[in-house]
């Protein structure tokens, strides 16, 4: 994934208007858009979303399907989107057992899609959806994934701003993955990419560092990130906690590394204090240590070989959850038109 803010070569410049110019000519004409849109506990947001979305789509005459993907609601989302779905036969609805959480949702979503460009979007409509125009803009440019960046994020706190720019610096600098700065989610991508994308196994999905994994050209759109329409956010401090220590984990081995150098400078030290030890008593005789110090180094080492264990343990745990090769989410049924999707044997 390009970065668009360091300069270009003249040469580099040049291949990449090859492959775009390349991939223009694959573009259809009339492509199918399919919006993914994960929703748990969101009876408030799908008229509205649904209010602006379609007039908007039908407007720029694009052929859609809108995918819901209901992650084990446990209010009136699902019968909502069953009388949406009665209204508008472009509407399908992933109804999945349980809530398995948004990125396996978000998963559900792509595995289902049949659009020949696909775009993930929140259903709060902190997503806008007048950038699918400018989106598809860009793709039919050759770009395969067109990603918005929120240049403003007026109506998030400080604190949120602030972990957030703190979390890209250190993903960026630990993992070989680099993602842009403030993107989320939101974004167009290629159905070659999504083929790639559906060929990842992993249960623990972080899907923005899985969209940079993948590659293929891409390209930012700059946008104001809006107030949420209707509901609440479902991401508390822990969870987004929880979210970014999954990022780091899945793309990064830095923290294990980094417990071996800290290991090797202990051990540095301690050798050199025992040398002056031995030397000390040597030349001025039998020294009686200090009850503090030595208490201080075995509480000391005692916090670093726990906080160690746990970072270990938590690349420990996520290989025992792989191992054991469980679906990333289970299905109880797609619907269409209101009702139950076919199978297709």
């Amino acid at each position: 994934m390009p970065d668009q803010s360091l300069p270009v070569s003249t040469a580099s410049m040049g291949a990449l208007e090859r492959q775009l110019a390349a991939q223009k000519a694959r573009r259809p004409a009339d492509p199918l858009l399919s919006l993914v849109v994960p929703v748990f506990n969101e009876e408030e947001s799908i008229d509205i979303f649904l209010e602006q979305v379609v007039p908007l789509l039908e407007r720029d005459r694009l052929r859609f399907e809108i995918v819901f993907v209901n992650d084990g609601s446990r209010d009136e989302t699902l019968a909502r989107l069953f009388n949406s779905s009665t209204r508008d036969h472009r509407i399908r609805i992933v109804n999945l057992s349980r809530n398995f959480g948004k990125e396996a949702a978000l998963t559900a979503g792509i595995d289902h899609a049949r659009g020949d460009v696909l775009i993930p979007m929140d259903i709060d409509l902190q997503d806008p959806p007048e950038l699918i125009e400018p989106f598809i803009a860009r793709w039919r440019e050759g770009y395969d994934i067109v990603y918005g960046v929120r240049s403003a994020r007026t109506w998030d706190t400080a604190a949120k701003r602030l972990s957030a720019s703190w979390f890209y610096r250190v993903f960026n600098s630990m993992s070989p993955v680099r993602i842009p700065e403030n993107v989320g989610d939101f974004r167009l991508v290629d159905r070659r990419a999504i083929e790639v994308l559906r060929q990842l196994p992993e249960r623990n999905r972080f899907m923005k560092g899985l969209f940079a994994w993948v590659g293929f050209n891409a390209v930012g759109v700059p946008y104001e990130r809006p107030q949420r329409a209707a509901g609440s956010s479902k991401f508390n401090l822990w969870r987004l906690w929880n979210f970014a220590l999954d990022g780091v984990v899945s793309f990064s081995t830095v923290p294990l590394r980094a417990w071996f150098y800290v290991g090797v400078v202990i051990a540095t030290v301690a050798v050199l204090y025992a040398l002056f030890i031995v030397t000390r008593v040597l030349i001025f005789g039998i020294d009686t240590p200090g009850y503090a110090s030595l208490l201080i180094a075995v509480l000391l080492m005692g916090a670093i070989q726990l906080l160690s264990l746990g970072i270990i343990g938590e690349y420990l745990g996520r290989l025992f959850l792989e191992v054991k090769g469980r679906p990333i989410y289970v299905v109880e049924g797609v619907y269409e038109e209101g009702g139950p999707q076919p199978r297709q044997d």
